[in-house]
């Protein structure tokens, strides 16, 4: 089965503004929910992204993909070198590269890959 690539890209920028709207309004979410929200609906971006960028691969192989880009970037930013400091001062550079490393991302990142597999396999129904 296909994914519908127009699906995919409703699916990415909801996502998107559901984050965006998260770190907007951050202020009057609970911390236990503040915490994790933001790494989790990014992995869940990514997830999105790589369904719709490979709409004939696995969910196994869509949620590996998504998973090491995610984990990948996250040990990236153990690297803190003056030139990508540059990149993540700006906004775009810190959504997409995040600021610091934090063992807890891997889990919220676990969490947002997953909340795509069960969207998908259980309601979309990907085989």
């Amino acid at each position: 089965m296909t994914r519908n690539r127009v699906h995919y890209l409703l699916f990415i920028i909801s996502t998107i503004l559901i984050g965006l709207a998260a770190r907007q309004f951050s202020g009057y979410l609970p911390d236990m929910i503040n915490l994790g929200l933001g790494d989790t609906l990014w992995a869940l971006m990514m997830y999105w992204i790589i369904g719709f960028v490979f709409p004939k691969h696995s969910v196994l192989k869509i949620a590996v993909v998504s998973l090491s880009i995610c984990f990948l970037v996250e040990l990236s930013q153990l690297y803190q070198a003056d030139w990508i400091n540059t990149i993540r001062s700006n906004r775009i550079g810190k959504l997409i590269l995040g600021q610091g490393f934090l063992w807890s991302d891997f889990l919220a990142y676990s969490v947002g890959v997953e909340l795509g597999v069960i969207v998908e396999k259980y309601i979309l129904k990907h085989k």
